[in-house]
C-alpha cells in the first residue's frame, strides 16, 4: 500500500488533531498545550523524543531498520495574533489568537508522516528527524532549534531537509508547487526617526518639520528602489507604519516610520540597507534635520537546492500522478525561517494549495487573514508527501 493510500486511513485522526490545535492556538516560542498535543499524537511510536529548553519544541528521531543517512522533515506549530472571523465548529476559542497561516495543518501532517514512516521503519535505510517547531511567525524558532541541536539529533547532519506550507488562496486545492533557487524572500525591518524642532502649525518657517521631511523620505525610498535595482532581482520596500504629531496645529519634534524590506539575493540585501540609509540621511541634511536609521534583521532568503527541488517534483508525480505538482515561475515575497535550515542543509520548501473547493483561489482570503480557511481534505496528501520524500530520499 502506498503512503497516499495509507494516509487516507489516518484522515479522521489528522482532522481531529488539526481541529484541536486550531481551537487553542498559541503564540511565539512557548506553546505548552500545543507541545502536549504533539507528544500525545506521537505516543506509542518507536521514536527518540526530545523537547526544547528555550522553546516548546519537539524533536523526534525515527531510526531506520537499515543503516544510512538522515533526512529532516519540519512542521511549524505557532499561531498569529489575529482574532478569527470565521463561523466554524472548531473556531479559535482565544480572542486575538488564530491559526491564520495554517501551521495547525503542518503540525498534523508531520505527525501523520511520523505514523506512516513508523509503520515502515524496517524498510528505511537511515533515520528521519521530525522537527516540530514553535516561533516561525517572527520569533526565529528554527534558528533556536538549530542552536539546540536539531540538525544533529540523529547523530549526523541530515543529507536533505524538507518543509511544507499550505496556502488558503493562490493555488487550487491539492496542488503542490515549488521551484529551484530562491522561493521566499529575506525580510528586514527599516526603522527611522526624523528629529526636527517643534512649533506652531501657522508658522512652519520657525520650526524644522519632521513630518514633511519624513513624507519626502517615504516617496524617495520608492523611487530609489526602481532606479537602483534590477526588476529581475526584485526589491520591495513598504512603509507600513508612520507616526508623528498629536494635533493639527502643532508641528512635532519628531516623526517615526517603519518599513519592511524584501529581497531575494544576498548582494541586494546588503546594498538596499546602505542605500536606504543614504536616502534618509540626504533628505534630512537637505532640510536641516537629524535622522536615526536602523535595521532589525529578519529571516534570510529561503533558497531551495536545485536537485532537491527537482526531487520533490518527481516524488509528487510518482506518488499522486501527473498534474498535482508544478514548478512555480517566480518566488513569493513572504519570508520563512525554514531558510535557516536550508542555509545548513540542502533541501526544498514546497507549497500546498488548501483553498476550500467552494472558494475561488484567486479571490479567497489569503494566509494571515482573520477569514482565512484551510481545507482539511489536504491533510492526508501533505502527510503522504512528507513521508514519501523521506522514504525515497533514504532509498536513493
Amino acid at each position: 500500500m502506498s503512503f497516499s493510500e495509507s494516509a487516507q486511513d489516518l484522515r479522521d485522526e489528522l482532522v481531529r488533531l488539526r481541529h484541536s490545535l486550531h481551537t487553542t492556538p498559541e503564540l511565539g516560542l512557548h506553546l505548552p498545550r500545543t507541545q502536549e498535543k504533539v507528544l500525545a499524537a506521537l505516543e506509542g511510536l518507536p521514536l527518540e523524543i526530545r523537547t526544547g529548553t528555550k522553546l516548546s519544541s519537539v524533536t523526534a528521531v525515527l531510526r531506520g531498520g537499515r543503516p544510512g543517512p538522515a533526512v529532516l522533515l519540519r512542521g511549524d506549530m505557532d499561531a498569529l495574533p489575529v482574532t478569527e472571523k470565521n463561523d466554524l465548529p472548531y473556531v479559535s476559542q482565544l480572542p486575538g489568537q488564530m491559526h491564520a497561516c495554517g501551521h495547525d495543518l503542518h503540525t498534523a501532517m508531520l505527525a501523520g508522516a511520523a505514523h506512516l514512516l513508523s509503520g515502515r521503519r524496517e524498510e528505511l535505510a537511515g533515520d528521519v528527524i521530525f522537527m516540530f517547531q514553535p516561533g516561525e511567525e517572527g520569533h526565529h524558532g528554527a534558528r533556536h532549534m538549530i542552536e539546540e541541536g536539531v540538525l544533529d539529533a540523529a547523530g549526523a547532519r541530515p543529507v536533505a531537509a524538507y518543509g511544507m506550507h499550505v496556502v488558503s488562496a493562490m493555488l487550487p486545492p491539492g496542488l503542490f508547487a515549488s521551484r529551484p533557487g530562491p522561493i521566499m524572500a529575506a525580510a528586514d525591518t527599516f526603522c527611522v526617526t526624523v528629529k526636527g524642532r517643534g512649533g506652531h502649525g501657522s508658522s512652519p518657517h520657525r520650526s524644522l518639520d519632521p513630518i514633511q521631511a519624513g513624507c519626502e523620505m517615504v516617496t524617495a525610498l520608492q523611487t530609489m528602489v526602481t532606479r537602483t535595482f534590477d526588476v529581475f532581482d526584485p526589491v520591495v520596500v513598504t512603509v507600513g507604519s508612520f507616526h508623528g504629531g498629536s494635533a493639527d496645529n502643532v508641528i512635532p519634534d519628531e516623526a517615526r516610520f517603519e518599513a519592511t524590506v524584501r529581497t531575494f539575493s544576498r548582494d541586494n540585501r546588503v546594498l538596499v540597507k546602505r542605500r536606504l540609509v543614504e536616502v534618509v540621511r540626504g533628505i534630512a541634511a537637505a532640510h536641516g534635520l537629524e535622522v536615526e536609521a536602523s535595521f532589525n534583521d529578519g529571516y534570510p532568503v529561503t533558497v531551495n537546492d536545485g536537485g532537491e527541488a527537482g526531487f520533490v517534483g518527481r516524488t509528487a508525480d510518482e506518488l499522486f500522478g501527473p498534474g498535482r505538482y508544478f514548478v512555480s515561475p517566480q518566488p513569493v515575497m513572504g519570508s520563512e525561517d525554514f531558510s535557516y535550515v536550508l542555509e545548513n542543509v540542502p533541501g526544498a520548501f514546497v507549497f500546498l494549495g488548501a483553498c476550500p473547493p467552494d472558494r475561488d483561489p484567486a479571490t479567497a482570503p489569503y494566509n494571515h487573514s482573520p477569514e482565512a480557511v484551510f481545507d482539511d481534505a489536504v491533510l492526508p496528501d501533505g502527510a503522504a508527501l512528507y513521508a514519501q520524500l523521506a522514504y525515497a530520499r533514504l532509498s536513493a
